[in-house]
């Protein structure tokens, strides 16, 4: 070998030193990974709630409008409306007598 060129081997101090840097990279990439991962996570709660949200205003709106359109103050001017139907008079009204047990 000639004294200009001298080939060093690394020592066993420096290989552990880049291996420490080495997992302490890999366990700072699974945190970031991982936080990541979280924030996606509590991303899709967020829309999935909102959406809850938007269903129960629908349902609360639809339990609404089936009220009014059971009520008998829509239901009998509907009826005679569209089917010409009128409420009796008591003269046209028969009760027939039931059936004993």
């Amino acid at each position: 070998m000639s004294s200009g060129t001298r080939r060093t081997t690394p020592t066993l101090g420096g290989v552990r030193a880049a291996a420490a840097v080495g997992v302490l990279l890999l366990a700072l990439g699974l945190v970031v990974w991982r936080q990541s991962r979280a924030l996606e996570a509590l991303a899709d709660v967020d829309e999935v709630r909102s959406r809850r949200a938007v269903l129960e205003a629908e349902r609360t709106e639809l339990e609404r409008r089936i009220q009014t359109l059971e009520s008998r103050g829509w239901v009998l001017p509907e009826a005679e409306r569209r089917l010409g139907l009128r409420t009796p008079q008591a003269s046209e009204i028969v009760i027939l007598p039931g059936e004993r047990s």
